[in-house]
């Protein structure tokens, strides 16, 4: 089986997207299939045009010079469909598979057509929610509707569609996309990196000057992460707890913010912001923190998509703490694998985190229960089988000649 992915961006660039990318990669390769990736304009100019990272043979596209919207996106899709075109030529995929954003997507889907390619179209997160929580688009804008409008276009055209949670498979069908041409591959870990729990670096917490009631929240510093509402919890956190400390690890939009937030707050020491660390040293972080928080703000993106980070801290055997939005529920069962306070609400954060802090006899069950939730259901290893009988269909019926453009496939 050879696939060819078709990726916004990709190693060595580091955040959620390109994790879960490396770790559908690798799955497949252990598969004994033969991948290749071509990445987009967004990863940037690069030094060299083809290069392998962590084993993996990326293909890079030179990005067009910039334009206003939308003739600057129509470049986009034009340059990576070239380079896809090219690389297939190498290549010679069995399946297109393309991830999102959209502009992938339709890149992606031309180049399908023109050579008579099955393609599988998969959906992280629907592009215009992810605008609206990154502070860049308006639900209900122009924009808004015109990205939903041309992702159901794509999602009709697309040969099969897969999403990463129940969520965004319900929106679709919704849309009127048939149940039958989606499947679901939901978030997993790579327990090859995070499947043992690391030990407490003793060192490290006396440089940080960290103790043993230490809550933890280490991902990217987005609006819709709520993370001023975490900060906001602390005085009533350390009121009730007065070793309690907050560690931020990350960065992004909102942490100019978020600094400021945190040193005008009266318990300002009790907050400990570390910065971005290199993937390898993230390890050594988790051990430091006895509950990992994740209190995202209620909204569509964060009700309709599961995040990642709240699995890799449950393989890492960390009690997890988490808004109740859709996105978590999918993922924590409240009082048995991890806590769900709600949403929107520093009072009920300071409760919830209050409430663990003070009672850990639950703690080691709470943990391996966890655990075994991400090995067997979330664990990429067997995760990746959820493509194989999609691939298989698709393939063969080029090969026989029962494979069409358009056929009931694509109904």
């Amino acid at each position: 089986m050879r696939i060819l992915h078709v990726l916004d961006h990709g190693l060595p660039l580091q955040s959620g997207y390109t994790f879960r990318t490396r770790a559908i990669l690798h799955a497949q390769m252990a598969r004994g299939w033969q991948v290749a990736a071509v990445t987009g304009a967004r990863q940037g100019a690069t030094a060299l045009a083809e290069e392998t990272v962590d084993g993996i043979d990326f293909f890079r596209t030179t990005p067009p010079r910039k334009l206003p919207a939308p003739l600057g996106e129509l470049r986009e899709i034009a340059a990576l469909g070239s380079q896809i075109d090219t690389v297939a030529t190498r290549f010679r995929p069995d399946v297109i598979h393309a991830h999102s954003p959209v502009l992938g997507g339709l890149a992606a889907l031309g180049v399908a057509r023109r050579r008579r390619l099955p393609l599988l179209y998969e959906i992280r997160a629907f592009w215009e929610d992810a605008a609206v929580g990154n502070g860049t688009g308006t639900e209900g804008s122009a924009r808004y509707r015109a990205t939903a409008a041309l992702e159901t276009w794509l999602c009709r055209r697309a040969d099969a569609v897969a999403v990463i949670c129940e969520g965004l498979r319900g929106d679709l069908i919704a849309r009127g996309i048939a149940p039958a041409k989606i499947i679901v591959s939901p978030n997993g870990v790579d327990l090859g990196l995070f499947g043992t729990p690391p030990e407490r670096d003793s060192g490290l917490a006396t440089e940080l000057g960290l103790g043993d009631e230490v809550i933890g929240f280490i991902g990217s510093f987005y609006d819709y992460e709520g993370l001023d509402d975490l900060i906001a919890a602390m005085p009533a956190l350390v009121a009730a707890r007065p070793r309690a400390q907050l560690l931020l690890v990350g960065g992004g939009p909102m942490e100019a913010a978020l600094r400021a937030q945190a040193a005008a707050s009266p318990v300002s020491t009790a907050i400990r912001f570390i910065g971005r660390v290199p993937h390898a040293e993230v390890e050594r972080y988790y051990g430091l923190v006895d509950v990992l928080a994740y209190p995202r703000k209620h909204m569509r993106l964060t009700d309709l998509v599961t995040p990642l980070k709240p699995l890799e801290a449950m393989a890492q055997e960390r009690i997890v703490a988490a808004s109740d939005v859709g996105g978590h529920r999918e993922l924590i069962r409240d009082g048995d694998t991890g806590t769900l306070f709600r949403a929107d609400d520093p009072a009920a954060i300071a409760a919830a985190l209050a409430g663990l802090l003070a009672d850990r006899s639950e703690w080691p069950a709470r943990r391996r229960r966890a655990r075994a939730f991400v090995e067997a259901e979330r664990n990429w290893s067997s995760n990746i089988a959820r493509y194989e009988p999609v691939y298989q269909t698709l393939a063969h019926a080029r090969q026989d000649g029962t494979w069409q453009p358009h056929s009931p496939l694509n109904a």
